[in-house]
């Protein structure tokens, strides 16, 4: 008899001896949806401790709960960045998670599909899917995973913070199949200096050929500039970026946060003197943590109460 491999994983993660580990799932339960029959050509990369995949075209998630001691209820689904082509993985997704576990906040990692015309039938959407799907399964799992299905989040950094971005702006619509109508608005974001607009004055070049091309449309390119899709409805948000930023200019940070004022959208704008791309969970002043303004951010905000 034959048993697929995600059923034979998913009965696996339900054995209590692994109940706090962190534990890996298929996002999609059955089959993965705006699909092409391709080969899965996914290249993982260790080097000195750092994890990151290329070519990713079978979404995955990872699954960090919270110490039992700590659990609050705030669940978050984080997004690596790698300008949609690579994800950092773990220094942009597992050393967030833990921090973050550390808080009483439950994690998914979202290893999300690279867009690629070979194995996706539309890849402007493609990552937008795999976000979706990643906020319904916690709400899906919530009372299993001891999550409050009001108190869902969305993390992204650089390319991953487009994609927290445009699942923050775009849950109006569901991209993927949502027969329960779970709700896919995210409670708040948290972006890090991250890729929001299309447009060519802000844009990360490679961000946009990966995902709508150099020559889109203006109606995608509007689409997918994320601080033109802002309403009153778009959720809370923090943002932490670098003045010197060369590779995502901070005028995406601003013009997002702009919008969000504009709208009476509550939000919070680190920007730092100096820092460039990437920094992760670092600044360039050791005496100085992001993190811990955003920990205040999520505290004043009763993310954190229990």
């Amino acid at each position: 008899m034959k048993i697929r491999l995600w059923h034979l994983l998913a009965i696996t993660l339900t054995m209590p001896a692994i109940a706090s580990a962190q534990e890996f799932m298929p996002l999609y339960p059955d089959s993965v949806v705006n699909s092409r029959k391709a080969p899965n050509q996914e290249i993982k990369n260790e080097k000195e401790g750092s994890l990151s995949f290329q070519k990713v075209s079978v979404p995955t998630v990872q699954l960090f709960r919270a110490p039992p001691d700590k659990a609050n209820g705030t669940a978050m689904v984080v997004c690596p960045g790698g300008g949609y082509t690579f994800l950092a993985y773990s220094h942009e997704g597992i050393n967030f998670a833990r921090k973050l576990n550390d808080l009483g906040i439950t994690v998914l990692v979202l290893k999300y599909r690279m867009p690629d015309d070979a194995t996706m039938w539309d890849r402007n959407t493609g990552p937008l899917q795999d976000a979706q799907q990643a906020i319904r399964l916690l709400r899906q799992h919530a009372k299993e995973w001891h999550v409050d299905v009001n108190r869902v989040g969305l993390m992204g950094s650089s390319a991953g913070g487009h994609l927290a971005a445009t699942a923050g702006t775009h849950f109006d619509k569901a991209y993927i199949p949502n027969p329960e109508g779970t709700n896919l608005r995210p409670d708040f974001l948290v972006l890090v200096y991250p890729v929001v607009s299309m447009e060519d004055s802000l844009t990360h070049k490679g961000s946009k050929k990966n995902l709508i091309g150099d020559d889109a449309p203006a109606e995608k390119v509007h689409m997918f500039s994320n601080e033109q899709q802002v309403t009153s409805r778009t959720p809370p948000t923090f943002l932490v970026h670098a003045s010197d930023d060369k590779t995502v200019v901070v005028g995406n940070s601003i013009a997002f946060y702009t919008a969000l004022v504009q709208h009476k959208v509550p939000a919070e704008l680190h920007v730092y003197q100096r820092g460039g791309h990437g920094f992760g969970l670092r600044t360039s002043n050791p005496d100085e943590h992001w993190f811990e303004r955003l920990e205040n951010w999520l505290r004043g905000n009763q993310w954190l109460n229990k």
